[in-house]
């Protein structure tokens, strides 16, 4: 049963001795492209925030303030600490309103400190094992990043190109939540961490990957896109965005 949709090799024309790609990724030092990225998965925490029915005033607010915070980004940024904090800032007001059941009390990464956190990590990690996939295609090194910095083992360019796609992983977990797909029970805790169940696995692997199929295709173009303005030394502004 295929679970994680992790890459372990690539079958075909492999594009690894992309040297003067691993060129331009090694020399690359700025901070633009990150700016570009936040932005894209502000723009895409708007969209989900914006198809929740029956907003309320506060959630008028919200929205009204992540665009503020959009702005600011288009006025640019040159610190990788403000970026960070920026995006962070929004993020809490983000799912504080996304996840309004009981059981959540914020996101709060890889500790599965609640299944609604879990299951968060589990369609994170199948949307970047796609994501590698459409990246070793171009024969990009998926260790060097322009927003994750260079860590030890850290394919900190998958980290990138998450960032946008992320807000589909999480209105797909918001409605699940609403049918009944993802519930508590479906969770077995362990030392406080809530792992799913393995007998449920087939259900939310099915659920997560019927989300994101449909934007199969415009996950191939926007990386695509993002390799030819990447080698073509494009402004961070003519780069793609990934639109939900």
């Amino acid at each position: 049963m295929i679970t994680t949709m992790r890459v372990y090799q690539i079958i075909g024309a492999g594009m690894e001795g992309n040297t003067l790609l691993h060129q331009k990724q090694y020399s690359y030092d700025k901070l633009d492209l990150g700016i570009r990225l936040i932005q894209n998965k502000l723009l895409n925490q708007r969209a989900v925030l914006s198809s929740i029915r029956n907003k309320t005033e506060h959630d008028k607010i919200l929205i009204k303030s992540i665009d503020e915070h959009i702005h600011k980004l288009s006025e640019g940024i040159d610190s990788l600490s403000f970026l960070l904090g920026l995006e962070g800032s929004v993020a809490r007001m983000y799912f504080s309103r996304l996840f309004d059941v009981p059981e959540w009390k914020g996101r709060k990464p890889r500790i599965k400190s609640d299944y609604i956190n879990s299951t968060l990590d589990i369609g994170y990690t199948i949307m970047s094992q796609i994501i590698e996939a459409l990246l070793r295609v171009y024969g990009f090194d998926v260790y060097v990043g322009v927003l994750h910095r260079s860590f030890y083992m850290r394919k900190s360019l998958v980290c990138d190109i998450l960032e946008p796609c992320r807000p589909l992983i999480d209105k797909c977990v918001r409605k699940a939540i609403h049918l009944g797909q993802c519930k508590i029970e479906d969770f077995e805790v362990q030392n406080g961490q809530y792992r799913l169940a393995w007998k449920n696995s087939p259900a939310y692997i099915s659920f997560i990957i019927n989300s994101i199929m449909p934007y199969k295709n415009d996950l191939f173009i926007y990386i695509r896109d993002y390799y030819r303005a990447f080698m073509r030394g494009k402004r961070a502004e003519e780069f793609p965005l990934f639109c939900i």
